[in-house]
């Protein structure tokens, strides 16, 4: 007893009374609770939590995983059962999104990188959490409406039809990687700054955005179609 208390008080081999004994005890048990607590938190390359992220969409709420992860790099087998992809961190979707076009087959670590970079000048230029703007991009530019094919062997029209929230968001990624990745093409500007400019665009709802210009497109033709 009088060696704990030495070495928790700092001082000499006295003996203490023992609410001061107890006090301090709880004192060290609860400071020792928040620690782990905090350490078991992964932030997000080490910066970002995704715990505080609102989505502000009700129907995409089960749709957009906020998952804390310290990498959006899971190795997790996502796309073997049916709407599984579902629950894969919605920032590792983004980054199986840049993996495209021939050439980039493959390079996560490269993705991953890009992303990063791209998440630390959304971080400087708006002073938000960039979880959050990639949130609030995703559901603005995804499209609520589009147009299918009807019929067969002969006649073909197309009818409006109503979106399923998973597409929306598989939509609005693909929109954004494609508009980041045709911007950057044969350009001074890099990869993560085109991507950063594409997220932070359709945050907004800017038209200079490429996916907000395609969804508007989208739902034009299908308003057309009703």
């Amino acid at each position: 007893r009088q060696g704990i208390n030495a070495e928790y008080m700092g001082i000499g081999h006295e003996c203490f009374p023992t609410q001061i004994w107890r006090r301090r005890k709880m004192q060290v048990g609860n400071e020792r609770k928040l620690v782990k607590k905090e350490a078991q938190t992964p932030l997000l390359f080490g910066q970002w939590s995704a715990t505080e992220v609102d989505v502000g969409d009700l129907s995409l709420q089960d749709y957009i995983s906020k998952k804390n992860v310290f990498l959006p790099h899971t190795s997790g087998r996502w796309n073997r059962k049916r709407f599984r992809k579902a629950q894969c961190p919605i920032v590792e979707r983004l980054t199986n999104s840049i993996m495209y076009n021939g050439r980039n087959n493959g390079k996560k670590i490269l993705a991953v990188k890009h992303v990063k970079a791209c998440f630390q000048i959304i971080s400087l230029v708006t002073d938000q959490n960039p979880i959050q703007v990639l949130v609030e991009a995703i559901t603005k530019a995804g499209p609520r409406e589009d147009s299918t094919r009807i019929g067969s062997a002969g006649v073909v029209r197309r009818q409006s039809v109503d979106v399923s929230p998973l597409r929306r968001v598989n939509q609005a990624i693909y929109l954004m990687t494609t508009g980041a990745r045709a911007a950057a093409f044969r350009t001074i500007k890099t990869f993560p700054e085109c991507l950063a400019d594409e997220i932070m665009n359709a945050a907004k709802g800017s038209s200079n955005s490429y996916a907000i210009k395609k969804k508007d497109e989208i739902e034009r033709v299908a308003k057309a179609n009703r």
